[in-house]
């Protein structure tokens, strides 16, 4: 018999009835971009936030940098001062937020309704590899995976 590894929600009070939650586990994403895109999206309706996000990966819309904003340069974007435009980890949320309507739409909510209320990112495991260099020397080169965790309350 296999045994799968379990995880807990970071997210206190869940309840079943008024909220859903979905996550996804050990993406190969910049965990600080994702921290960045989920405090965005905290506060938006799906609709909303599949919108906001496909229009990043179009280049239109940027991203808020207010954490980590050290060389990162001014957008024109209003209200955007430091920002890029991170087009895979927006890719894996767009996928985190089909799942979410999904599993709402499986517990029967109202899908206009929901409003997203948590949106929390963790590192995973670090991948520890190397490349070869000059004179039998070798320089580390460092994988962190990505864990996403989003939950949507039903106003």
């Amino acid at each position: 018999m296999i045994i799968m590894g379990r995880f807990d929600y970071a997210f206190q009070n869940y309840d079943s009835t008024r909220h859903v939650r979905a996550s996804i586990r050990e993406k190969q994403i910049s965990h600080k971009h994702a921290r960045e895109i989920a405090v965005k999206l905290k506060g938006l309706s799906i609709d909303k936030a599949r919108d906001y996000l496909q229009s990043v990966i179009r280049l239109q819309r940027a991203v808020p940098f207010k954490r980590y904003k050290n060389q990162v340069g001014h957008k024109s974007d209003p209200g955007v001062m430091s920002g890029r435009y991170p087009r895979k980890s927006a890719i894996e949320f767009i996928k985190l937020l089909d799942n979410l309507e999904a599993n709402a739409e499986y517990k029967g909510m109202d899908l206009d309704r929901l409003k997203i209320v948590n949106a929390t990112v963790h590192k995973g495991v670090l991948i520890k590899r190397f490349i070869p260099r000059a004179m039998g020397r070798a320089t580390p080169k460092n994988n962190v995976l990505t864990h996403v965790e989003m939950v949507a309350q039903e106003l």
